[in-house]
Protein backbone atom coordinates (compact mmCIF):
# COMPACT_ATOMS: atom_id res chain seq x y z
CA UNK A 1 0.00 0.00 0.00
CA UNK A 2 1.33 3.43 -0.93
CA UNK A 3 1.79 5.86 1.94
CA UNK A 4 0.87 9.54 1.63
CA UNK A 5 4.20 10.66 3.08
CA UNK A 6 7.68 9.43 2.29
CA UNK A 7 8.94 10.94 5.55
CA UNK A 8 7.33 12.61 8.57
CA UNK A 9 9.71 14.43 10.90
CA UNK A 10 9.22 15.21 14.57
CA UNK A 11 11.56 17.62 16.32
CA UNK A 12 12.50 21.01 17.68
CA UNK A 13 11.03 23.73 15.44
CA UNK A 14 13.71 26.41 15.42
CA UNK A 15 14.51 29.55 13.47
CA UNK A 16 18.17 30.16 12.70
CA UNK A 17 19.08 33.83 13.08
CA UNK A 18 22.30 34.26 11.10
CA UNK A 19 24.26 37.46 11.77
CA UNK A 20 27.77 38.57 10.97
CA UNK A 21 29.66 40.28 13.76
CA UNK A 22 33.13 41.30 14.84
CA UNK A 23 35.01 39.42 17.56
CA UNK A 24 34.62 42.47 19.80
CA UNK A 25 30.84 42.06 19.72
CA UNK A 26 31.17 38.54 21.12
CA UNK A 27 33.14 39.88 24.07
CA UNK A 28 30.73 42.74 24.65
CA UNK A 29 27.75 40.38 24.47
CA UNK A 30 29.35 37.75 26.70
CA UNK A 31 29.33 35.08 23.99
CA UNK A 32 32.04 32.41 24.00
CA UNK A 33 33.43 32.08 20.49
CA UNK A 34 33.01 28.87 18.52
CA UNK A 35 30.65 26.94 20.77
CA UNK A 36 26.96 26.12 20.98
CA UNK A 37 25.35 27.09 24.24
CA UNK A 38 21.78 26.83 25.45
CA UNK A 39 20.30 30.13 26.57
CA UNK A 40 17.08 31.15 28.31
CA UNK A 41 14.31 33.38 26.95
CA UNK A 42 15.59 36.57 28.60
CA UNK A 43 19.05 36.07 27.09
CA UNK A 44 17.56 35.16 23.69
CA UNK A 45 15.46 38.32 23.59
CA UNK A 46 18.41 40.48 24.68
CA UNK A 47 20.85 38.95 22.18
CA UNK A 48 18.30 39.03 19.35
CA UNK A 49 17.81 42.74 19.98
CA UNK A 50 21.56 43.42 19.94
CA UNK A 51 22.54 41.71 16.70
CA UNK A 52 22.69 43.74 13.54
CA UNK A 53 20.94 42.81 10.32
CA UNK A 54 20.32 39.08 10.26
CA UNK A 55 18.93 36.39 8.00
CA UNK A 56 16.13 34.37 9.60
CA UNK A 57 15.40 30.91 8.21
CA UNK A 58 13.64 27.82 9.51
CA UNK A 59 15.94 25.34 11.16
CA UNK A 60 16.24 22.41 13.51
CA UNK A 61 17.77 19.15 12.34
CA UNK A 62 14.54 17.25 11.67
CA UNK A 63 12.92 20.25 9.96
CA UNK A 64 16.02 20.72 7.79
CA UNK A 65 15.90 17.06 6.80
CA UNK A 66 12.20 17.32 5.92
CA UNK A 67 12.84 20.47 3.86
CA UNK A 68 15.61 18.76 1.88
CA UNK A 69 13.51 15.65 1.19
CA UNK A 70 10.62 17.88 0.07
CA UNK A 71 12.89 19.98 -2.16
CA UNK A 72 14.06 16.76 -3.83
CA UNK A 73 10.47 15.82 -4.64
CA UNK A 74 9.62 13.68 -1.63
CA UNK A 75 6.28 13.90 0.14
CA UNK A 76 6.87 15.15 3.68
CA UNK A 77 5.22 16.42 6.84
CA UNK A 78 6.65 17.89 10.02
CA UNK A 79 5.55 18.03 13.65
CA UNK A 80 7.14 20.71 15.83
CA UNK A 81 5.83 23.47 18.11
CA UNK A 82 6.06 27.22 17.43
CA UNK A 83 4.35 30.28 18.91
CA UNK A 84 2.06 32.69 17.06
CA UNK A 85 4.87 35.23 16.72
CA UNK A 86 7.17 36.60 14.01
CA UNK A 87 9.64 33.73 14.17
CA UNK A 88 6.85 31.14 14.28
CA UNK A 89 5.44 32.60 11.07
CA UNK A 90 8.88 32.48 9.43
CA UNK A 91 9.31 28.84 10.43
CA UNK A 92 5.91 27.77 9.09
CA UNK A 93 6.30 29.77 5.87
CA UNK A 94 9.76 28.41 5.07
CA UNK A 95 8.81 24.79 5.69
CA UNK A 96 5.59 25.00 3.70
CA UNK A 97 7.38 26.85 0.88
CA UNK A 98 9.60 23.77 0.49
CA UNK A 99 6.48 21.66 0.03
CA UNK A 100 6.19 20.08 3.47
CA UNK A 101 2.88 19.69 5.27
CA UNK A 102 3.06 21.56 8.58
CA UNK A 103 -0.12 21.58 10.68
CA UNK A 104 1.06 21.43 14.31
CA UNK A 105 -1.11 23.43 16.71
CA UNK A 106 0.48 26.70 17.83
CA UNK A 107 1.67 27.05 21.41
CA UNK A 108 -0.96 28.49 23.73
CA UNK A 109 -0.79 31.78 25.62
CA UNK A 110 -0.36 29.76 28.84
CA UNK A 111 2.91 28.40 27.53
CA UNK A 112 5.16 31.27 28.59
CA UNK A 113 7.81 30.91 25.92
CA UNK A 114 8.55 32.11 22.40
CA UNK A 115 9.41 30.29 19.20
CA UNK A 116 12.78 28.57 19.51
CA UNK A 117 15.74 30.17 17.83
CA UNK A 118 19.43 29.64 17.30
CA UNK A 119 21.26 32.95 17.12
CA UNK A 120 24.32 32.16 15.03
CA UNK A 121 27.00 34.83 15.23
CA UNK A 122 29.58 34.54 12.44
CA UNK A 123 32.91 36.34 12.82
CA UNK A 124 35.12 37.42 9.89
CA UNK A 125 37.18 34.21 10.18
CA UNK A 126 34.01 32.17 9.52
CA UNK A 127 33.75 30.83 13.08
CA UNK A 128 30.18 30.29 14.28
CA UNK A 129 29.05 30.92 17.84
CA UNK A 130 25.60 29.44 18.40
CA UNK A 131 23.21 30.58 21.11
CA UNK A 132 20.22 28.26 21.24
CA UNK A 133 16.92 28.98 22.95
CA UNK A 134 14.59 25.97 22.67
CA UNK A 135 11.50 27.99 23.59
CA UNK A 136 8.09 26.44 23.04
CA UNK A 137 9.62 23.28 21.58
CA UNK A 138 9.57 21.95 25.14
CA UNK A 139 5.76 21.97 25.00
CA UNK A 140 5.52 19.54 22.07
CA UNK A 141 3.40 16.69 23.39
CA UNK A 142 1.76 13.46 22.22
CA UNK A 143 -1.42 15.53 21.68
CA UNK A 144 0.39 17.32 18.83
CA UNK A 145 1.04 14.09 16.95
CA UNK A 146 -1.63 12.96 14.52
CA UNK A 147 -1.74 9.14 14.59
CA UNK A 148 -3.33 9.06 11.12
CA UNK A 149 -0.44 11.12 9.73
CA UNK A 150 2.07 8.80 11.40
CA UNK A 151 0.35 5.71 10.02
CA UNK A 152 0.45 7.27 6.56
CA UNK A 153 4.25 7.71 6.65
CA UNK A 154 6.69 5.33 5.01
CA UNK A 155 9.32 6.59 7.45
CA UNK A 156 9.32 8.66 10.65
CA UNK A 157 12.38 10.78 11.41
CA UNK A 158 12.91 11.84 15.04
CA UNK A 159 15.41 14.26 16.56
CA UNK A 160 16.20 15.25 20.09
Amino acid sequence: MTKRFDVVGIGNAMVDVLARCMDEFLGEAGVEKGIMQLIDMERAVDLYGRVGPAREVSGGSAANTIAVVASLGGSTAYVGKVKDDQLGAIFAHDLRAQGAVYETKLATAKQKAETGRCIVLVTPDGERSMNTYLGVTEFLSPDDIDPVQMADAAMIYLEG
